[in-house]
């Protein structure tokens, strides 16, 4: 894993990694669970098997998570508690209308005590809070590369203690 490129301009923190394969992955996500702090909303978006799922494996593990990390898929949702903070895993690949999410009642689930990581957000389309931090997954000749943007001043903040 390496850094490509980081801009901070005033408008936009982002960085870009090179990613070889599920190990750099995995240790990605375990540097990124040490910025993560509660009231984050995280948008992780990518094609199928860009990586999404494994990043939030190595956050979990760095929090101290043992226990199997599956995609929501099916259920929509994974939840982890961690003494008084949870954490959201949520996947809305299935959703085939935006209002899903509303009648799903995950409104409540975004709050200042929460972490909450978002696969497939834009299938959710407007009805989301504002995302904190976008990763972007993309496949190349060597790998993955990921961009990490920071969305808000929190998100900015974040960041910049990477």
């Amino acid at each position: 894993m390496h850094n490509l490129f980081l801009s901070d301009s005033g408008s936009e923190q982002s960085f870009i990694l090179q990613l070889a394969d599920e190990t750099a992955t995995l240790a990605l996500g375990e540097k990124f669970a040490h910025i993560l702090r509660p009231g984050l909303i995280v948008f992780l978006c990518g094609d199928l098997g860009a990586g999404k799922t494994t990043l939030t494996r190595g956050i979990l593990r760095a929090m101290g998570y043992s226990g199997k990390v599956k995609s929501p898929t099916y259920n929509l949702v994974e939840i982890y508690k961690f003494s008084r903070l949870y954490l959201y895993h949520f996947d809305f690949y299935r959703f085939n209308d935006p209002i899903e999410w509303e009648e799903a009642g995950f409104r409540d689930y975004f709050n200042e005590n929460t972490i909450c990581l978002l696969e497939w957000p834009e299938k959710a389309d407007k009805l989301l809070p504002d995302a904190d931090i976008k990763i972007f997954f993309r496949f190349d000749q060597s790998g993955r590369e990921i961009k990490i943007q920071a969305g808000t001043e929190k998100g900015k903040l974040c960041l910049k203690q990477w």
